[in-house]
Order: structure tokens, then sequence, then C-alpha cells
């Protein structure tokens, strides 16, 4: 059994109250001062206690934060997160943080508008500052600076242009972070604000900060505003987003394939299939195996979600003709098994399949549909009403025959020789495949979050 040793004067030792926690608070030029925060108190009368032991007036115009990196500001909210031995700082108000901050990134001076910049993209990451910064309407401050500032500084000498890309970085990180809290809705940006951000995807494609950032502000608005989608999939095409996946930056590629994903996502069904032909013809698949997966480096949980992403929206594509049933009446439909046929018997039908009368046709047909291994040698359409794999069947057996059209002849024409108890059915096998296949793929699930 544990032992507890008393006190010598014969009380119990207690153990200290939940709601004290001890705390040491920095205040710049002075030494760290050990407290105890009684979380029953109004944070208010806690920091009045603290600006009262260094003498300093306008308590109201002071706030405490964490003195780690993150540097969040401590509120009624989240006063309970405070742990003891915590290292805290006191310092200007969220309000007056903002005010200043407002006021600084407009200076006329260089130095003063990019350490400000700097400044505001690191406190931009508390929710706490940002709502400040945006009820001074910071936010439409920073997207002015975009519209119309960049052009001023890109005109100044070359010594200046590492500067303006920092400035544009800073800028740039500030305004995701602001919009990431969510309090802004995305419907208010303008076509000119838009055009800005698609153009740096190519204009500075060597600067890793800022496409990486303007890659982010576009799939966000994309993802948030069905009329931004619109505006977004003018401005930017898949052939510009392609070479920036065949770089060596993983975070890159992660953002682009992000940014392809939610083209994907918002586009209409009709517009769907359209841009998979349009990845196809660009070789994405390809580009992906060679620079991401085959790359000399590990695939990090993002990049394999998004992958993941890509590849549920990619397949499920085939859900519609893996859901459609074939129309025994349908001539087109039915034109496919006969092409099915003649590709495999051409060298063995006879030169006008229309010589000989109905029934000898009809039954050379019946004899071919059982050699490409129907269960419906009469009809063979009947074959393809099951859902899944529906008409998807019908259209891999038809692509196969078509553009392996050897292996095609060489299946069918072998299969046919077989003894019943070893037969392969190149028709029955390719429709159990199909519906294996789309099992194994997931076709037509949701994709997950998480995944």
């Amino acid at each position: 059994c544990p032992v507890v040793l008393a006190p010598k004067n014969g009380s119990v030792a207690m153990p200290p109250p939940a709601d004290i926690v001890k705390v040491a608070i920095e205040w710049p030029g002075a030494f760290p001062k050990l407290m105890e925060i009684d979380q029953k108190k109004p944070l208010s009368s806690i920091i009045k206690e603290v600006c009262d032991g260094w003498s300093l007036a306008n308590h109201d115009q002071f706030a405490l934060q964490h003195a780690d990196s993150s540097n969040f500001y401590i509120t009624e909210k989240n006063r309970n997160e405070i742990k003891n031995g915590a290292i805290l700082r006191l310092t200007t108000s969220p309000a007056q943080n903002a005010q200043q901050l407002h006021e600084r990134i407009q200076s006329s001076s260089m130095d003063a508008k990019l350490e400000a910049l700097k400044d505001l993209a690191n406190y931009s990451r508390d929710v706490t500052f940002a709502q400040e910064f945006i009820n001074l309407d910071g936010i439409s401050l920073l997207t002015q600076m975009v519209e119309s500032g960049t052009e001023r500084y890109q005109k100044l000498q070359k010594i200046m242009k590492p500067c303006f890309g920092d400035m544009l970085s800073f800028t740039l990180t500030a305004f995701v972070e602001l919009m990431d809290h969510g309090i802004v809705s995305w419907d208010t940006f303008s076509v000119a604000f838009i055009k800005k951000i698609a153009s740096y995807v190519n204009k500075f494609a060597s600067d890793i900060s800022i496409l990486q950032r303007s890659l982010a502000i576009l799939e966000s608005m994309v993802l948030n505003s069905h009329d931004l989608y619109q505006k977004v999939a003018q401005e930017i095409t898949i052939g510009q987003l392609i070479p920036h996946l065949q770089g060596t930056d993983q975070e890159i590629q992660t953002y682009t394939i992000a940014v392809i994903n939610a083209l994907f996502l918002k586009a209409p069904d009709d517009k769907r299939q359209e841009m998979a032909n349009i990845l196809a013809q660009k070789q994405l698949r390809s580009i992906i195996l060679t620079h991401v997966i085959r790359a000399q480096r590990a695939i990090n949980n993002e990049m394999a979600h998004q992958l993941y992403v890509l590849q549920v929206l990619t397949f499920n594509l085939l859900e519609d003709r893996m859901m459609t049933k074939m129309d025994p009446q349908d001539q087109a439909q039915r034109d496919i098994i006969f092409e099915l046929r003649r590709i495999a018997f051409d060298a063995e039908s006879e030169p006008n399949n229309s010589s000989g009368s109905i029934e000898k046709r009809k039954s050379m047909y019946t004899r071919d549909y059982k050699k490409l291994g129907f269960i419906n040698h009469v009809n063979p359409a009947m074959d393809f009403t099951q859902t899944p794999p529906g008409m998807l069947a019908l259209d891999n057996m038809l692509y196969f025959a078509k553009h392996h059209q050897d292996a095609y002849i060489r299946i069918v024409l072998e299969n046919s020789s077989r003894e019943d108890k070893h037969e392969c059915p190149f028709g029955r096998s390719s429709i159990e495949l199909t519906k294996m296949l789309c099992e194994i793929l997931k076709v037509g699930e949701l994709r997950k979050l998480t995944c």
C-alpha cells in the first residue's frame, strides 16, 4: 500500500484547488512574475492584477497570450486550457494589435511594411486576433493590395524584387490564415482578385511560398462557392497545373492535385467526363506515377488522401454505365455485340454475311455467341441486364477487343476448343471480372474525408 507522509504538525497535505493554476507571466524588460490564477475570477480582473504589479495603466488595452510559438491569445473561452507551469505573456489586446497592424501594413516604408505583413501572417492564425482584424475590414485591405499594389512594386528596381516576393508571400499567407477561420464568406471576392491569384500560379512558379498559397486559395474558392468555381474554371486550365506535378516539391504537388480534385468535384455532371478526357490526354496518370508515386521519397498522409480522392472521383465516372441495363431493342447497343463477333470471327465468316437463309445466319450467330462465352446464345443482350456491372462490362469487352485484338481473338479461339470442365468463357468471365473490379474499387461509393 502507498504510504502518505503527513506534515510534521500532523495535518494532512491537501492538493491545490482545481481552480488555481500556477503560471509565470512575462513582460518585456522585467523579470517574469510567478503567480496563481484563480480560474473562477473574470479574466479582466486577472489582467488588471498583472498590470498593477508592473504599474501599467489602461489595463483594458492589455491581454494575456501563450509565450510559445503559437502566441495565441487567452480568452474566457479557452482559459481552461492553461496548464500548471505554463509561461504566459502580457501583451497588447487583440483589438489594439489589430488596429496597429492595420496601420503598419499601409506604411510608405518598404521595410516597415514587410515587417508588418510578416507579423500579420503570424498573428492571423489566432481566431481572436483574426476577428478583430476582419472587423476593421482587413480582408478588403489585403485583397486591394493584391489587386492594385503589385504592379507598382514590380516596377521597382531589381534590388527590390526579392522584397516584393516576400511581401506578396506574407500577404497571401495572412489572407489564407484569416479565411481559414470561416468568419468571412468566399462569395465576396472580385474577378480581378481571382485573375490575380490565378496568374500567380504561372508567374511565380519558382517561388514556392507564393505558388503554394495561390493554389490553396484557388482550392478554397472552388470548394466554397459555386460562382467562384465558374470564375476559377475560366482562369485556370489543367495544362497550367500539370507542370507543377512534375517538380520535386511534394507540398506543391499535393496542392496541385487538391485543385484538380476541387475542379473535378464541383464540375457539373456533363463536364466531368470531358474533364476526365482532358486529364487522360495530358497523361495525368503517367505523370503521377513517375513524379509522385515512384519518386524517391515517402508519400505523406495529405498526398495519399488527395490521390485517394482523385481515384474516387475518376472511378465514380463509371457508375452510370455500371448501373445501366442493356436494352435488347436498342440497335446501337446490339451493334457492339455484333462488333465483338465480327472481330473474333471475321477471318472465318463468309465474305457476305447477308448471304444464305435467315435460319442459316441465325444458327451461325448462335454458334459464334456460344464461342464468345455468352450465357444466352440466341440473344446475348440479355447477359447485360444485371446491374452491376451493366453496360460497363460490354464497354470493357469492346475496348479489349479493339485495343488488344490479337489477345482477344486468341482467348476466344482457345477457349472454344476446350472441354466444358476447363472452359473460361470470355463473355461470362468479362462480366464477372467487371463486377468484381467495381466492388474492389468501390465504384459509386461516396468519398470519405479521412481515407
